[in-house]
């Protein structure tokens, strides 16, 4: 028997909060009774508390484990109930007592059917333990957690007896985005989402708040991707000279936004008008800035000459704010050209930090590719790939010799560990808390310094030296 693959039950952290076990519900699992009931084939009524799984998929904003990965492997993978059958809405995951294609009314909810065992489905005399499958990704898990924890009066049909049919209406159930927040990590970036039109989701209110603080989205972020959403990025690709989907976000698309977002915070470079009589400190960052765009090449002085005025009429007629250089405001930044150098400005810098993003994240799919990502804390007796990651780590960066590549974290690779930490600054001496323990601050340091390190052999060899 295959118990939940790839089914993450929400319903264990529920369970922390509000823990049902034999003691609290007064008496001891009692199923003998419960497989009494259902040999009598006919149809009858318990008690039971009610709680929710989903289905985790690539590119969620956020996960129960931290990670997608680490979801898997919290129950195995795949996508089908301990039966066989493929997740779906109207399964269920019920106590080894209830056959499978039991049907089960659940006021409120629907009609469902069991088709799922879990670990922690457990029955007492008084209430049997259900989990109710909410569906997959980041609205399933939003449904879960909202679903928190119910105690409902149910009709129980044995497979033998006449049942009604099955009908649950997932969509009915709320599935608030806001659910996700708490499991949301402060590095979490556009990259690491995925949103589409017709998603409500963590990752598209994710979206909103950005397009927000850059002034494309004006309705309150509600995780909904409709009308607002499309064309709040077809106006940011609009601003950026860039051909990317309004109906999904594209990689180039997340960092071109991701990039403008961290960026939001900038002052415009051309902070007033700009003319004959403005000060050298103004006309200084005038020239900085043009330049920055290539429409001067004239020394940063601060003085209003024919050198500087030309460059700004080769900007304006290059932008169709004039036609010549005799057309009214030429050779004057006034309003007009002035808000089209602070968005040229804008895209450029976004243009450079989307191409640095980008790089940074196809070096996070080799490293992960290879097997260099470390998702687990490490210490002396822990064996296998990560550790062996972790050894080809610190021998390049010189603190353990080639032959320390063995797999087993064992005395060598501590003080070679401990070696890396000092110098890192993550700890201050040996005898330091997390001393040659590979914890939250040492992996966080080693996934910095491994993707610097593959940068740089990018930029001096190209991506073929990696």
């Amino acid at each position: 028997m295959h118990t939940k693959k790839d089914l993450i039950a929400v319903a264990v952290i529920i369970s922390l909060l509000f823990p049902f076990t034999a003691s609290s519900q007064g008496s001891a699992p009692t199923a003998g009774a419960t497989e009494v009931l259902f040999a009598q084939g006919q149809p009858f009524e318990h008690d039971l508390v009610l709680t929710a799984y989903y289905s985790p998929l690539p590119d969620q904003c956020c996960y129960v484990k931290g990670n997608f990965l680490a979801d898997v492997e919290l129950n195995g993978e795949g996508h089908h109930g301990a039966d066989g059958t493929a997740v779906y809405a109207g399964m269920v995951a019920a106590p080894p007592s209830y056959p499978f294609g039991t049907r089960i009314v659940l006021p409120g909810i629907g009609t469902v059917t069991v088709h799922d065992r879990g670990g922690a489905i457990q029955e007492w005399k008084d209430a049997h333990r259900i989990d109710v499958w909410a569906g997959y990704g980041e609205e399933g898990l939003a449904r879960a957690l909202a679903f928190g924890v119910k105690r409902v009066h149910a009709v129980i049909y044995p497979p033998a007896s006449a049942q009604p049919v099955e009908s649950i209406d997932l969509t009915a159930l709320d599935a608030p985005p806001e659910k996700l927040r708490p499991y949301l990590a402060d590095s979490t970036t556009l990259l690491d989402i995925h949103a589409k039109e017709g998603d409500r989701s963590a990752s598209v209110q994710f979206l909103q708040d950005r397009l927000r603080t850059l002034g494309y989205f004006d309705e309150k972020p509600n995780g909904s991707f409709g009308p607002a959403t499309k064309a709040g990025l077809r106006d940011f690709y609009a601003d950026m000279a860039a051909t990317e989907p309004d109906n999904s976000l594209s990689e180039r698309g997340a960092s071109l936004i991701e990039a403008a977002f961290r960026r939001a915070a900038a002052a415009d470079p051309v902070p007033a008008i700009v003319d004959a009589s403005s000060s050298p400190a103004a006309i200084s960052s005038a020239q900085r800035t043009l330049r920055f765009l290539g429409f001067y090449n004239g020394r940063t002085n601060g003085m209003y000459d024919d050198t500087f005025k030309k460059a700004i009429i080769a900007f304006q007629m290059q932008q169709g704010i004039v036609a010549s250089d005799s057309a009214a405001g030429a050779g004057r930044i006034g309003p007009q050209t002035k808000s089209r150098i602070a968005l040229l400005w804008r895209r450029k810098h976004a243009e450079k930090v989307a191409v640095r993003l980008l790089a940074m994240r196809k070096i996070d799919q080799l490293i992960a590719k290879r097997g260099d990502d470390l998702h687990q804390f490490l210490s002396k007796g822990d064996k296998g790939g990560n550790v062996r990651a972790l050894q080809k780590f610190l021998v390049s960066k010189n603190f353990l010799a080639a032959d320390g590549i063995t797999g087993s974290f064992g005395e060598r690779t501590e003080q070679a560990l401990i070696a890396y930490q000092k110098d890192a600054g993550i700890i201050t001496d040996a005898d330091a808390a997390g001393a040659g323990y590979a914890g939250p601050a040492t992996l966080a340091r080693y996934r910095q310094d491994i993707r610097h390190l593959l940068l740089k052999i990018v930029r001096e060899k190209g991506w073929q030296a990696i």
